[in-house]
């Protein structure tokens, strides 16, 4: 719901005119560089209301719109991932190079232009291992510490289970007990956030797959797809069991490893056939490009090979099943050339948008890194506007 202008208090527009006025003449001058290319970046951080100013209260908090998913999506916006952060695989969330979250990265990216934040979170090392699988309460508020800093952006988030690969395991031996975990994890988690409104989404599982067989990235086997549908089917039921904004949340749900093979999108079964799913995909399209830098890219050919790619999703999902997607991870590594990483970007991002495939780029803070969360800077902050153009 847009705030009547009569909500505002002087204060509160005496800081709205500065901001604009800052944001005006960062249009004429360099703000900040580009310092890994030798190139400028206009990065403009706005100043924050007061905690105390309407404006920054309760942002996010609220009653749950009735929208479609294909809606929901519509106004979301191409997204960044804080990647390499929650998602750590240990207790100590700094152990693969990344500071702590901070709300000043959160200012920076939505400053460049991106309005949907995707938090990746691995909960296993701050959740029991055996029932009733409690999740430790100060780390449950600390992923919602970085949620509320996306709203008070204005953005849409995603929260996710991500990297819990040792207990969400897709085989006969473990599926009983992941399933018992899950159900636990999604109600506290559902619970937890459940005053929040519908721009707070949430995706059950990441790339949910059978680590070291040899089907592991190219669609798994149908036992192991038929035991995630299992997975994201009690996930979903215990989120919507907790009631309120959760009868409404928007859900992302995605096939075996997030491939975009078809097998593993032939397979994937909709829980309940409910109307408030969106379906989760990856494509570092083509991998030996994007996250190995073992090949150029940029030919004609490889753009064709690329729009087929994103073709194939449109018509599966988009065209066949009527559901909206949303690409959670995409990206290249910083091992490519800088131009073609940009036509990349630029190709990648329009081409997905002309689709109606929402994206959000994959910031690791290391080989995929865009935004340096120690500097507080863009490294490669002309790629981060391209994709943010090319979306629009």
């Amino acid at each position: 719901m847009k705030t009547p202008k009569s909500f505002f208090s002087f204060r509160q527009q005496v800081l709205l005119i500065a901001s604009f006025a800052l944001l005006v003449g960062c249009t004429t001058m360099s703000c900040s560089s580009d310092d890994s290319e030798g190139q400028q970046t206009p990065v403009v951080n706005p100043p924050t209301p007061p905690a105390d100013d309407p404006i920054n209260v309760n942002a996010g908090i609220g009653d749950a719109r009735d929208i479609s998913s294909f809606d929901l999506v519509a106004e979301m916006g191409v997204g960044w991932n804080l990647g390499n952060s929650f998602d750590v695989t240990s207790r100590d969330k700094t152990l693969w190079g990344n500071p702590l979250p901070d709300k000043a990265y959160i200012d920076a990216v939505k400053a460049m232009g991106f309005e949907t934040l995707r938090i990746p979170v691995t909960w296993g090392f701050h959740q029991q291992v055996n029932a009733p699988y409690t999740i430790e309460a100060n780390y449950l508020d600390e992923v919602k510490e970085v949620v509320d800093y996306g709203f008070q952006n204005k953005m849409h988030v995603i929260i996710n289970v991500h990297h819990d690969n040792s207990w969400v395991v897709p085989s006969a031996a473990e599926a009983a007990q992941t399933k018992e975990r899950l159900v636990s994890l999604w109600t506290q988690v559902a619970t937890k956030f459940k005053p929040y409104n519908d721009s707070l989404i949430f995706e059950t599982l990441n790339e949910p797959r059978l680590e070291g067989i040899p089907e592991e990235w190219t669609g798994g086997t149908p036992e192991g797809r038929e035991y995630i549908n299992e997975f994201h089917q009690v996930a979903v039921d215990a989120i919507r069991a907790t009631g309120g904004n959760n009868e409404k949340r928007h859900l992302m749900l995605t096939t075996w490893a997030a491939s975009t093979v078809p097998a593993a999108m032939d397979d994937l079964v909709i829980p309940n056939n409910d109307q408030k799913v969106i379906i989760s995909l990856h494509t570092y399209f083509p991998w030996p490009f994007a996250g190995e830098a073992s090949v150029s890219w940029g030919s004609i050919q490889d753009k064709l090979e690329l729009e087929s790619e994103l073709d194939k999703v449109q018509q599966k999902w988009i065209v066949e099943e009527n559901r909206p997607v949303i690409l959670g991870e995409w990206g290249t590594i910083s091992d490519n050339a800088i131009a073609e990483r940009l036509d990349y970007a630029e190709f990648y991002a329009k081409e997905a948008a002309e689709r109606d495939l929402l994206t959000i780029v994959w910031d690791d803070g290391g080989m995929f890194k865009l935004y340096d969360r120690h500097s507080e800077n863009w490294t490669y902050g002309n790629i981060a506007s391209t994709i943010v153009n090319a979306s629009n």
